[in-house]
């Protein structure tokens, strides 16, 4: 059985850092994609970024892709979510999320999700 299981959100003001892990068991991480999803109140659920099986690149939405880093630890099983200089409009619950295969782009190549972790931003 695959879980996922984040960490690392908060309540920060804007400009602050936070890095969200997601250690994953029952799939190793570097096997298949890994990605961060969120979702704010009222608003659908929304693609970050992800990394991709084996080879690992990493991509990140163009609103992100400027402050956030995604990584993976192989030997710890874990990915990460660094978001630096964070704006009250990256308030949302973060997912973790395993994809079917070496790439995600949206919610339906998802077959696991994390519980979620809430990050709030204050101005």
């Amino acid at each position: 059985q695959v879980q996922l299981l984040e960490s690392g959100g908060g309540l920060v003001q804007a400009g602050d850092s936070l890095r969200l892990s997601c250690v994953a068991s029952g799939r190793a991480v570097s096997e298949y994609a890994m990605g961060w999803f969120r979702q704010a109140p009222g608003q659908e659920r929304e693609l970050v970024g992800g990394i991709t099986a084996t080879h690992g690149s990493t991509y990140l939405d163009d609103s992100v892709k400027r402050r956030f880093t995604i990584s993976r630890d192989n030997l710890t099983n874990t990915v990460y979510l660094q978001m630096n200089n964070l704006k009250p409009e990256d308030t949302a619950v973060y997912y973790c999320a395993s994809g079917r295969g070496w790439l995600i782009t949206t919610a339906s190549d998802i077959d696991y999700w994390g519980q979620g972790t809430q990050v709030t931003v204050s101005s």
